[in-house]
């Protein structure tokens, strides 16, 4: 197999468009079995992650406490009503904002924030969510804040409006505004936008932030400078339960938040959060408050001291330990770079043979099922935070023996004919089928144009090598994120193979020219 087709062959495709496992899946398995080898025998194969905590390989790792915890609550009943009141007033005391509520999940703690300061915790009200008709129903979001969660507030039934500027923001505001809604970062940190200028502008009106991924500081930062609620993730740097959240701030909207959620019946019974994760999410907190944060950086550091000083032996090889900033996913990391007239291998390609080998090593985008667009430098970035001590050596090992041994690449083929043109694709997926229109054109060996799809259109980019063709489209606007990748083979007014839907799993495709 040519390292072209290795490198971009299927992760996550099965004959008529069905979701397969990734790379090492078996059908061969014998059934559960509790243990180290508890994934591989449901035939898939567990990943190193030198990632970072990234949803869909896993997160991050339970505190040994949180375990315990967890075990201890599920031993015995309790009214979760009575819990939700004691472990609110705990938080309280931990972080000093007015009330803390554990949801199940940081995007689960936004929409139940929504609708709370939609239609706060009266029963006639949230016997009607999502349905806001006659109450008041928009939500502003900065237009840095669009981001992939605009799903997460519009379940709630309110609408965004999107604002660029402070004057934009201003003619926002008005009787039927619900929130405003901050995703933290740099812009929210300074700029016409940042949330203080936000707070100042929008008088009286809640903004709930969403820091899904950050430090739990004291005193809370986003509080501090007037937001009136904050979000953040269980399963990231707190090291909780994966399926928790936590929401912070106002004691009247994080008390509404929890009931208008589970175990209460209505328009949020599904945002569920058990006893047990209630008391894991409390003990991750009590531990974020002891831990030893100083000394957590200076091991992941000398971790990527040791994966530098191994891939360094490697001729034309570098690599520098980046230090962090700001409160988001704060680690150290390691990028790796090489010279491509020795190593004639792309991110991408090395993310990908990383992720393909053995043991199984997730390190930049591995993982995220082809992300738009593949990291197309020559250099991959390595995340200790979510490694175990020893595994280090595993990932120095990996890198350096993919980079001392780079695949032979073989020269490109010349396209075999011409793809311009008009096609009308059809689309069979997991469950369902759709028709799109791709409008190609050809320039050597580069190809372009659009892509009509039932959402929206977007620009397309890709290549043909032979008759091998690869078309890539991407629509990231809006809090959209739609990343379609089709790779097939050319035949006169026919095309037809795989297309990789980004977080969505794959589909088969067939286009006829028009």
């Amino acid at each position: 197999m040519a390292w072209r087709d290795l490198l971009t062959r299927r992760h996550l495709l099965r004959r008529g468009g069905g979701i397969a496992a990734a790379a090492g899946y078996s059908e061969a398995a014998d059934g559960l079995r509790i243990g180290p080898g508890i994934y591989e025998s449901l035939g898939v194969k567990p990943i190193l992650n030198a990632r970072g905590t990234i949803t869909v390989i896993g997160g991050s790792r339970p505190l040994p406490e949180v375990k315990r915890a967890m075990e201890e609550a599920s031993k015995q009943f309790v009214h979760l009503d009575e819990l939700a009141e004691g472990i609110g007033r705990r938080l309280a005391q931990l972080t000093g904002a007015e009330w803390g509520t554990v949801t199940s999940g940081c995007a689960a703690a936004l929409t139940l924030a929504t609708a709370a300061c939609a239609a706060g915790s009266d029963p006639d009200k949230l016997a009607r969510l999502p349905d806001l008709t006659g109450m008041r129903n928009e939500v502003i979001m900065p237009a840095y804040s669009r981001v992939a969660y605009d799903h997460v507030l519009r379940a709630a039934g309110v609408r965004i409006l999107e604002v660029a500027t402070p004057r934009e923001l201003e003619l926002a505001v008005g009787p039927n505004t619900v929130m405003i809604m901050v995703v933290s970062g740099p812009d929210s940190d300074r700029g016409p936008l940042s949330l203080p200028e936000i707070v100042r502008r929008a008088e009286g009106v809640p903004v709930l932030v969403d820091a899904a991924a950050e430090e739990l500081r004291v005193p809370n930062p986003h509080l501090s400078r007037g937001a009136a609620l904050v979000a953040y993730s269980g399963g990231k740097c707190l090291r909780g339960p994966q399926c928790a959240g936590l929401l912070l701030g106002r004691k009247d909207l994080a008390r509404a938040a929890w009931i208008i959620g589970a175990p209460h019946h209505g328009f949020a019974r599904g945002y569920k959060v058990g006893k047990e994760e209630m008391v894991g999410m409390l003990a991750a907190v009590e531990m974020w408050m002891k831990r030893d944060h100083a000394r957590e950086q200076q091991l992941w550091r000398s971790w990527l001291e040791h994966i530098a000083d191994r891939v360094r032996s490697v001729p034309g090889v570098t690599a520098e330990i980046r230090e962090p900033a700001g409160l988001s996913n704060r680690t150290p990391s390691l990028t790796v770079r090489w010279d491509g007239s020795r190593i004639p291998l792309l991110g991408h390609e090395v993310e990908e043979l990383l992720y393909e080998g053995s043991p199984r090593v997730a390190v930049g985008g591995a993982g995220s099922f082809l992300p738009f667009p593949p990291n197309s430098t020559r250099s991959i970035s390595i995340v200790p935070y979510q490694m175990e001590a020893g595994e280090e050596k595993i990932v120095a090992a990996r890198v350096a023996e993919v980079l001392s041994h780079p695949p032979g690449l073989s020269p490109p083929l010349p396209p075999a004919g011409s793809v311009a043109g008009v096609w009308r694709v059809r689309i069979g997926f997991v469950c369902g089928t759709a028709s799109h229109v791709l409008s190609v054109t050809q320039s050597g060996d580069k190809l372009g144009g659009l892509h009509q799809g039932e959402f929206a259109t977007r620009t397309i980019e890709g290549f043909m090598r032979g008759r091998d063709v690869v078309l890539r489209s991407s629509y990231t606007r809006q809090g959209v994120r739609l990343n379609f990748t089709f790779r097939g083979t050319w035949q006169g007014d026919r095309m037809s193979g795989e297309v990789h839907l980004g977080e969505y799993g794959s589909a088969s495709w067939v286009a006829t020219r028009i």
